[in-house]
């Protein structure tokens, strides 16, 4: 895996990804050595808002409790003002691509350009800063928020030509609010929505627990609706912030992020009570998958006999029927491909976050044609998340 990580990342290339460029207009030949036509379709994007749409629409006696949106020093920031809710790394981090003309939702014209310049056709978008509402303490004006970001990035996916897919954002903590915030998401256009893996606490101030018989009637919405559930990195702090490199640390803990909500699914049962759930787990990379799965396993023979409950399944048959995953440089995944599964794993640039791949994609992308030829390597940059979104 370093010697690829060396031959991924070239000398010139890493650094904020508001100073680097992509390289694929400037060759005369693919560099990736996909075939002739192949349309690249980034898994897992990001985008940034830069309008100040949760105080715009509110209503006017509500106004004074919307969070405000706003530039400072490289980045857009949200919360009250003066009192942003991005706070520390998070707003570092934000600095380092916010000034990328294409990061933002209100300029779709110059991100897909800079798409098209590193090699990109499409992408599934994901919000940044805004994950930061997602305890906001009021759930009713939570639901308001999450509703006029639906709207949002539905205009932004229309304005994108068939470029861009917005991930959509749901009331996950009240069965009526669930369906609300599905059917409308929906009839926006938009193919699937996230689920945060901390979902915070009930009404009476007790840990949601996904896998609880309080939580069914939530699921139940879920599958009703169709669409395929997303979960994202970036919700997992350490528990002890580094004095040192906090911003590495905190990505070291962030990356390793889906276990429990993996095990909830098959353990706790809900895969079981809701057979036609379709679940992808994002930018978490690949790797994780076979010890996940070879833990499991473990885990159900070991204490197979103090299970209230038992899988009605074995453990393969959970990830080979519901689940798939996205990475961008994933050397040891890729080796493991076999294990995984072809059909489930997804290619993305996570563009326009450090970790991406914009500015080198063209060699991540020449990666996957390396560990798995030109056909198979087609289904990977694009047919596996075209097959997740339904497009």
């Amino acid at each position: 895996m370093s010697g690829q990580a060396r031959t991924l990342y070239p000398e010139g290339v890493i650094g904020a990804p508001k100073h680097r460029r992509g390289h694929a207009m400037d060759n005369p030949a693919p560099a990736t050595r996909l075939p002739a036509g192949t349309e690249v379709f980034s898994a897992d994007n990001h985008i940034s808002v830069a309008d100040d749409i949760f105080y715009e629409h509110f209503p006017d006696d509500l106004k004074d409790y919307a969070p405000r949106i706003w530039y400072e020093d490289g980045a857009y920031l949200l919360g009250r003002p003066g009192q942003s809710m991005v706070v520390g790394d998070f707003s570092a981090v934000l600095m380092q691509y916010d000034d990328l003309a294409g990061a933002v939702s209100n300029n779709i014209d110059a991100r897909v350009r800079e798409l098209a310049e590193d090699g990109v056709d499409k992408e599934l978008v994901f919000p940044n800063a805004v994950l930061a509402l997602f305890h906001y303490p009021d759930k009713d004006l939570r639901e308001r928020i999450l509703r006029i970001y639906n709207e949002h990035i539905a205009a932004v996916q229309e304005r994108s030509n068939g470029h861009s897919y917005g991930v959509g954002l749901i009331n996950w903590w009240d069965p009526r609010g669930a369906r609300r915030t599905l059917a409308e998401l929906k009839l926006l256009g938009l193919k699937t929505f996230l689920m945060p893996l901390n979902p915070g606490n009930d009404d009476s101030g007790h840990v949601i627990d996904y896998s609880s018989a309080a939580m069914s009637a939530v699921w139940d919405e879920v599958e009703e609706a169709g669409l395929p559930v997303t979960h994202h990195i970036g919700e997992s702090q350490p528990k002890c912030p580094s004095e040192v490199n906090s911003v590495a640390v905190a990505m070291m803990v962030n990356i390793d992020s889906f276990r429990e909500m993996f095990s909830k699914y098959i353990f706790g049962g809900i895969l079981d009570r809701h057979p036609s759930l379709r679940v992808g787990w994002f930018e978490g990379g690949i790797a994780w998958v076979p010890p996940a799965l070879q833990d499991a396993e473990h885990v159900l023979a070991s204490y197979r006999h103090m299970l209230t409950q038992h899988p009605e399944h074995d453990i393969r048959y959970y990830w080979d029927q519901h689940m798939c995953a996205s990475f961008m440089v994933d050397g040891l995944g890729l080796a493991q491909i076999e294990e995984i599964g072809i059909d489930k794993v997804m290619w993305s640039s996570d563009y326009p976050h450090n970790e991406s791949t914009f500015g080198y994609s063209e060699r991540s992308l020449a990666a996957v044609v390396d560990a798995v030829g030109p056909e198979d390597a087609v289904r990977v940059v694009s047919g596996n998340v075209k097959a997740f979104l339904g497009v």
